[in-house]
C-alpha cells in the first residue's frame, strides 16, 4: 500500500470500500443516530438494523397547528414525540400527519354561569298557601253582648248584602215567655227591632190581655236576622246558617213557653212543612221547652176572623206555661 494512503488511514481519512447499494442507506442511519442523540441528548446505538435499506427523503419541518383560544386560555403548541423528531432530522414523510391539538380543558366556572339561579323565581312562601280562615262556629259559647256583635257583623249568607240592620231581638232576657217571628219587614229593617208598626201594636195588645208586656216579662226574636229582598221566604241555607244564633238565644233565656207566630217560623222550628192548621192546638217542642203555634199579627190585619182562633192559641200557650211551673221564679 502506498504511504499516502497508510498516513490516510491512520489519520481516518482513507476512502472505505462498502458493498454496492449500501452507502446511501448507511450514510441516512448515520444521520438519524446523530441527529436523535443529539436532539434527546442521548448517546447513539451501537448498531442499527442493516437488513432494510432506507430511503433517501427530502427534509420538511412539522409545524403543529396552535390550538383555538378559548375565554383567554392560551393552549401550547405541540411537539412532536421524541420518535419524529429523528425522522425530522433525517428527512420529511412523504405524506405527513396532522399533529392532534392538545385536549381542550373547560374553562373556569365564573359568577355569570350562576346567573340562572338568581334569575329563578323564589317559591310562594307557606302563608301563600294556607287555607282560608273556617267561619267561626262558637256560637254556642257567646254571652248575650258577644252574641249580639256577632250578629251585628254577621256576612254568613248572602242577606247581609242588602239588609239595613240587623234585628237581633228585644225584650226581658230573663223572661219565662218566648215569642219567635218569621223574617224582619221593611219596618223591622229600618229600626232594627222585631214586631213594629202595626203587627207590632196588635202583638202588645194580645200580650197585655195576658198580662205581658214585651219589656218586661217577654222576650221577641226572629228565625232570620236580615230581611230577606221584597219580604220573600227566606231560603233553606239561609235559615241554617241562621239558625245557631236563635239557638243560643233560646239557651240563654231559658223560657218556659214558646209561642211561634206564623206559618213560616213554626216550619223553622219543627222542621215540618205542616200548614197552620195541621200545627195549631197541639204543643210540640223546640230545644225541650213546650212550642205552640199561632198566627202572625200581620196575618190577622187582613184576616180579622181568625183573631178568636189567635187567642185560643195564647190561652193554651198560658195553661202550658203553667203546667211547665210557669210564675215560680
Amino acid at each position: 500500500m502506498p504511504l499516502d494512503e497508510i498516513a490516510l488511514e491512520e489519520l481516518g481519512l482513507a476512502p472505505r470500500w462498502v458493498r454496492r447499494g449500501m452507502a446511501a442507506a448507511q450514510s441516512s442511519a448515520d444521520s438519524v443516530t446523530a441527529a436523535g442523540a443529539e436532539l434527546a441528548g442521548q448517546a447513539a446505538p451501537d448498531s442499527m438494523p442493516q437488513n432494510e435499506p432506507l430511503q433517501p427523503q427530502p427534509v420538511a419541518q412539522r409545524v403543529a397547528a396552535p390550538a383555538p383560544q378559548q375565554d383567554a386560555v392560551a393552549q401550547a403548541p405541540v411537539s412532536p414525540p421524541p420518535s419524529d423528531r429523528g425522522r425530522a432530522a433525517a428527512g420529511p414523510v412523504q405524506h405527513a400527519e396532522a399533529t392532534p391539538a392538545a385536549q381542550e380543558e373547560p374553562p373556569p366556572l365564573t359568577d355569570d354561569d350562576f346567573a340562572w339561579f338568581d334569575a329563578t323565581p323564589e317559591p310562594s312562601l307557606p302563608h301563600d298557601l294556607a287555607p282560608a280562615p273556617v267561619p267561626r262556629d262558637d256560637v254556642a259559647t257567646l254571652d248575650w253582648d258577644a252574641l249580639a256583635e256577632r250578629v251585628a257583623s254577621c256576612t254568613r249568607c248572602r242577606l247581609c248584602e242588602k239588609r239595613t240592620n240587623t234585628v237581633f231581638g228585644v225584650g226581658d232576657r230573663a223572661a219565662e215567655w218566648m215569642l219567635i217571628g218569621e223574617a224582619p219587614g221593611e219596618n223591622e229593617d229600618r229600626l232594627g227591632e222585631p214586631f213594629v208598626g202595626q203587627a207590632g201594636k196588635l202583638l202588645d195588645n194580645m200580650l197585655k190581655a195576658l198580662s205581658l208586656s214585651r219589656g218586661e216579662n217577654v222576650y221577641i226574636a226572629n228565625v232570620i236576622k236580615c230581611r230577606p229582598p221584597g219580604n220573600r221566604n227566606p231560603e233553606p241555607d239561609e235559615v241554617a246558617r241562621c239558625e245557631p244564633y236563635l239557638q243560643r238565644q233560646v239557651a240563654l233565656v231559658k223560657p218556659k213557653i214558646i209561642v211561634a207566630m206564623g206559618r213560616f217560623a213554626a216550619q223553622s222550628l219543627l222542621k215540618t212543612d205542616g200548614s197552620i192548621a195541621s200545627l195549631r192546638g197541639r204543643v210540640h217542642q223546640y230545644e225541650g221547652v213546650p212550642v205552640i203555634v199561632s198566627y202572625h199579627p200581620a196575618y190577622l190585619l187582613r184576616s180579622l176572623q181568625d183573631k178568636s182562633k189567635a187567642w185560643a192559641d195564647l190561652c193554651l200557650a198560658r195553661d202550658t206555661w203553667r203546667a211547665a211551673g210557669g210564675g215560680e221564679r
